[in-house]
C-alpha cells in the first residue's frame, strides 16, 4: 500500500513539475522526457539566426554540417549550436537517464530478458536440488537457527535452504544467482503465508536482511575502480563489509523488536557468533595478502564459489538418480521444468519492474530529483559536512531508487574527483552496501502478488539511512 502510494506520488508529481516547468520557460522542450537517451544532448533554447552573437554566427556558417560546439569550461559542460531553416537550436548538458518509451524498451531487452535467462538457468539447478534432497538436508542443518529468526516458518521448510543459497549469493557478489533464489524463497514463504494478499512476518524479515546487502566479496565495485585508475581497487573492501554488516545487524534488530523475536536464544547467539567469526577472519586472511594477492583472491572467490555450487548440484543429483527415477522424471526433465518455471516468474514481475522503473526515469529527468539532492546537499554543509562528502551524497540518494543510476553518478564522482579521492571511495561505499530498496520491493513482492507490503519499506528505508550515516563514518576513520 505505502508502496503504491509512493509510486503515485513519483509519477503525479514529475508530470506537474515538467509541465510546470514548460509553461514557465524554465524547458523549452519535453521530448527528451518521452524520447531522449542517456548521455545524449538535452535542447535548452531556440533562436534566430541573428540573435546569435556574431563570432558564433559566422562559425555556424561557415561549418561543412552547420553545426558547431563552444566548450565553456567556466560551466563545465559543452553547449552544441546547430542551424537549420533560419533558427538555431541550442543543446547543453547531457541526459542523466533515459526517457520513458527508452525505458519500457531497455526495461525488456536490458534487465527483464537476461534476468529470464537467470532465474531459467538457477531454477532449473533448484529444481534438481530439491528433488535429489540437497535443499531439505541444507534446509534440516540450518533449522535450528532459522526458527529463532523465523518464528513462524516450520522446522525444516523448504524456504530455509532457498534464504541459506540467497544469502550466500549476496555476501559474495553473486547477483545473477542471487535473485533467482531469492525469488524461490519468496514463493516458498508465500505457501505459508495466511494472508496472501499481505507480506507475512517471515518476508518482511526475509526482505529486510536480503536488502541491507550484506557482501563479502564487492566484484563490480573493485571492477569500477580498477578502470578508474584507483592505486589500490579492493581498498574499500573492508570499509564496505563494516557498513554492510552493521546494516543487516540494524534490519535484523528492527524487524525482530516489531515481531518480538527472543535474542537470548542460545542457537540463536552462537550463529550469530559464528557469522561474525567467519566475517573477522576472512578479513584478516584479506588483510594479510599483498595487491596483486588482494586481486587475485576477489577476482576468483566468487566465481569459484558458483562453480562449486553448480557442481555440487549435477554431481548430488547424478549420484541420488534413483529420487528422479521415483518421481517419473530425469535430471535433465526436472532441470527443464524449473527452467520453466523460473521464466513464468519473470515474465509475471515484468509489470511491477517496468511501472517502478519508468516512474524512477520522470523523476530524474524531471529535475525533481536533481533539485532535491541540492537542497539535501546544501543542508549538510551548512551543517558543517565537508564538501568531499556533499558531493558523494548523490549516489546514496539514487541507490534506493535505481541501481544503474546510482552506479553512474559513482562513475561520475571518479572520474570527476579521482578514484582514490574521499568523495570517490565513499560513493563506492555507498553503492556496495545497500540494495535498491524500491526495485527489489517490486521485484520480490511483485513475484508473489503481495498487494500489502506492511512496514518492510519504511524498515528498509531506515536501514539505507543508517548505512548511509554509517559509511560516512566508516570512510572518514579509514581515508
Amino acid at each position: 500500500m505505502v508502496l503504491s502510494r509512493f509510486w503515485l506520488a513519483i509519477f503525479i508529481s514529475s508530470i506537474a513539475f515538467i509541465v510546470i516547468s514548460l509553461f514557465t520557460g524554465n524547458t523549452y522542450t519535453i521530448d527528451y522526457v518521452l524520447n531522449g537517451k542517456k548521455d545524449e544532448p538535452i535542447l535548452i533554447s531556440e533562436k534566430y539566426i541573428e540573435q546569435i552573437p556574431a563570432f558564433i554566427r559566422d562559425s555556424i556558417k561557415k561549418a561543412p554540417d552547420n553545426t558547431i560546439i563552444i566548450n565553456r569550461d567556466e560551466a563545465n559542460a559543452d553547449t552544441t549550436y546547430v542551424y537549420k531553416n533560419k533558427t538555431v537550436k541550442i543543446f547543453s548538458g547531457v541526459q542523466k537517464s533515459d526517457g520513458l518509451l527508452p525505458t519500457c524498451k531497455s526495461t525488456l531487452v536490458d534487465l527483464i530478458l537476461p534476468l529470464i535467462a537467470y532465474l531459467a538457468f538457477f531454477c532449473g539447478l533448484m529444481e534438481l536440488l530439491i528433488i535429489s534432497g540437497a535443499s531439505g538436508k541444507l534446509a534440516k542443518g540450518l533449522s535450528p537457527v532459522f526458527v529463532k529468526v523465523f518464528p513462524s516458518i516450520p522446522k525444516n521448510h523448504p524456504s530455509i535452504s532457498y534464504m541459506t543459497l540467497n544469502f550466500a549469493a549476496n555476501f559474495l557478489g553473486l547477483d545473477s544467482a542471487a535473485t533467482p533464489f531469492g525469488l524461490k524463497a519468496m514463493e516458498s514463504l508465500q505457501e505459508i503465508n495466511p494472508d496472501k494478499d499481505k507480506a507475512s512476518d517471515a518476508q518482511i524479515m526475509f526482505m529486510c536482511l536480503h536488502a541491507s546487502g550484506l557482501t563479502l566479496i564487492a566484484t563490480s565495485i573493485i571492477g569500477y575502480r580498477a578502470a578508474a585508475g584507483a592505486t589500490n581497487p579492493a581498498d574499500v573492501m573492508l570499509p564496505c563489509i563494516i557498513t554492510s554488516f552493521i546494516g543487516t545487524i540494524a534490519a535484523f534488530l528492527i524487524v525482530g523488536i516489531k515481531q518480538k523475536i527472543n535474542f537470548k536464544s542460545a542457537s540463536l547467539v552462537v550463529g550469530l557468533m559464528v557469522m561474525i567469526a567467519a566475517i573477522v577472519g576472512l578479513l584478516f586472511y584479506v588483510n594479510s595478502l599483498d595487491l596483486i594477492g588482494k586481486n587475485f583472491f576477489t577476482s576468483n572467490l566468487s566465481g569459484l564459489i558458483l562453480f562449486a555450487i553448480i557442481g555440487f548440484t549435477l554431481v548430488f543429483s547424478l549420484r541420488h538418480e534413483k529420487k528422479f527415477i521415483e518421481a517419473e522424471t530425469t535430471v535433465f526433465d526436472a532441470f527443464v521444468v524449473g527452467a520453466n518455471n523460473g521464466v513464468k516468474t519473470g515474465v509475471t514481475i515484468f509489470p511491477y519492474v517496468l511501472g517502478m522503473l519508468v516512474a524512477i526515469s520522470l523523476f530524474r529527468n524531471s529535475g525533481l530529483f536533481e533539485i532535491i539532492s541540492h537542497w539535501i546537499a546544501f543542508i549538510f554543509s551548512n551543517m558543517g559536512v565537508s564538501k568531499e562528502i556533499t558531493d558523494a551524497l548523490p549516489v546514496a540518494m539514487l541507490r534506493p531508487f535505481s541501481s544503474a543510476g546510482s552506479r553512474g553518478f559513482l562513475i561520475d564522482s571518479m572520474n570527476t574527483f579521482g578514484a582514490d579521492s574521499m568523495t570517490g571511495r565513499l560513493s563506492s561505499i555507498f553503492q556496495c552496501s545497500a540494495e535498491s530498496t524500491f526495485y527489489v520491493i517490486a521485484v520480490y513482492f511483485g513475484s508473489v502478488n503481495i498487494k500489502n507490503t506492511r512496514y518492510a519499506l519504511g524498515t528498509m528505508l531506515l536501514v539505507d539511512v543508517i548505512c548511509v550515516i554509517t559509511a560516512i563514518f566508516v570512510a572518514s576513520w579509514f581515508f
